[in-house]
């Protein structure tokens, strides 16, 4: 699977899921924050599900209605938990990531949501 990780999510989560054999992109090997909707832009230029904890990209895709190829939302998930948390979403619902299916963890409780 190909994924573009925000900055705000951290390398090692990026790294990770290189470990793991995915094609991982990351927004902070551009330089400078090029702003929520260039990011989610690129994520859809070079078709990546876009990782992040920034809870403006909801707002993107339901009420301004952007493209996107899917998002993982981590938005109150600490550091310390994300790898495992995005192991469970990626084995259990790879599907829905490859359907552009928009992922939202919050605490325990996983959401998944469809644009359309």
């Amino acid at each position: 699977m190909r994924f573009l990780v925000d900055t705000c999510v951290g390398h090692k989560l990026a790294q990770w899921l290189r470990d793991k054999g995915h094609d991982v992109l990351e927004s902070r090997d551009e330089g400078n924050d090029p702003g929520d909707i260039e990011l989610l832009h690129r994520a859809v230029r070079e078709q990546c599900v876009l990782i992040t904890i920034d809870k403006d990209f909801g707002k993107l895709v339901f009420l301004n209605e952007e493209e996107h190829c899917g998002l993982i939302r981590l938005p109150d998930i600490p550091a310390s938990q994300r790898i495992a948390l995005l192991q469970k979403v990626i084995d259990k619902y790879e599907d829905e990531l490859r359907d552009m299916c928009i992922i939202t963890i919050r605490g325990d409780r996983i959401r998944i949501s469809r644009d359309t």
